[in-house]
């Protein structure tokens, strides 16, 4: 099982950056995947979530500016983020939950697998 984050970077208060999110070991589409984020000292927190049937659910921080997707055939997750604000540096994740997969659970802990997280840094 392997979930590999990608398209992190440095960019500007503003901005906009698209993160990835690739998977492959186990039935992508049977899954509720998360994208979790962690700054410095913090908890990590869910981010935005997505359902097997597509349902999703937003952090408040980020509504309306955050965009979670899902690409089944290619077994890839995305997050689209725009209007990136400097609160929104941390390390980024993503997670797959297999039992339930209907719903977009808060708790990582509830989650059985992550990826390598990708640097987000955004600049003020």
């Amino acid at each position: 099982v392997q979930l590999q984050a990608s398209g992190g970077g440095l960019v500007q208060a503003g901005g906009s950056l698209r993160l990835s999110c690739a998977a492959s070991g186990f039935t992508f589409d049977e899954y509720a995947i998360g994208w979790f984020r962690q700054a410095p000292g913090k908890q990590r927190e869910l981010v935005a979530g997505i359902t097997s049937g597509g349902s999703t659910n937003y952090a408040d921080s980020v509504k309306g500016r955050f965009t979670i997707s899902r690409d089944n055939a290619k077994n890839t997750l995305y997050l689209q983020m725009n209007n990136l604000k400097p609160e929104d540096t941390a390390v980024y994740y993503c997670a797959a939950d297999r039992e339930r997969p209907f719903d977009v659970r808060q708790t990582p802990y509830d989650y059985d697998y992550w990826g390598k997280g990708t640097l987000v840094t955004v600049s003020s």
